[in-house]
C-alpha cells in the first residue's frame, strides 16, 4: 500500500510539473513596461529598403533633416545623430538612432503611408551615458519624404 500511494505521489508531481512546464512555454514574454515596445511579428517578406533612400522631414517640435542611404542608414545634425535600419516590413521600419553629441541611443518604430511618403513613428531610449535601463520616456513624431522633384527645382534656381 505504502509503495503505491509513493508511485501515486510522483505521477501527481510529474503531472503538475508538466502542466507547469506547457503553461510556461506557451506564454510569450511582455517586453511592455522597460522602455521598447513589443515587437511586432512580420508578417512578409522583407521590402526593398531604397524606398528610404534620401531626404526626409523629422518633425517633433522642430523639423529635422534626415539623410538616407540605400540600406535606410544615415545621418542626422542634431547632436551628431545616426539612424540605423534594421527593418522594413509590410510597411513598418524599424531600427535604432544614436546620438554621439549627447551620449544618447534608442529605438524607433515607423508606420509608412503606402506609397512611402511619410510616416507616424515612436522613439524610446535604449542608453543614456551609462545608464542601459533608461525610464525617461521617448516620443512620437512624423516623416515626410522630400521628393526629388522638390530637390530638382530647388537645385536649378
Amino acid at each position: 500500500m505504502e509503495i503505491s500511494l509513493r508511485q501515486s505521489n510522483w505521477n501527481l508531481v510529474l503531472a503538475t510539473f508538466m502542466l507547469l512546464s506547457a503553461a510556461a512555454c506557451a506564454t510569450s514574454p511582455s517586453h511592455e513596461g522597460i522602455g521598447e515596445p513589443p515587437v511586432s511579428i512580420p508578417s512578409g517578406v522583407q521590402e526593398d529598403r531604397s524606398v528610404l533612400a534620401g531626404e526626409w522631414d523629422y518633425e517633433e517640435d522642430a523639423v529635422v533633416t534626415l539623410t538616407l542611404d540605400e540600406q535606410g542608414n544615415g545621418t542626422y545634425p542634431w547632436k551628431g545623430g545616426r539612424f540605423e535600419t534594421h527593418s522594413l516590413t509590410d510597411h513598418t521600419w524599424q531600427g535604432r538612432w544614436i546620438q554621439r553629441d549627447n551620449d544618447r541611443e534608442g529605438g524607433f518604430i515607423v508606420q509608412l503611408s503606402p506609397d512611402y511618403s511619410n510616416g507616424e513613428g515612436r522613439w524610446w531610449y535604449t542608453r543614456i551615458e551609462s545608464n542601459l535601463t533608461p525610464t525617461q520616456k521617448g516620443g512620437t513624431f512624423h516623416l515626410t519624404k522630400k521628393s526629388s522633384a522638390t530637390n530638382d527645382t530647388a537645385s536649378n534656381r
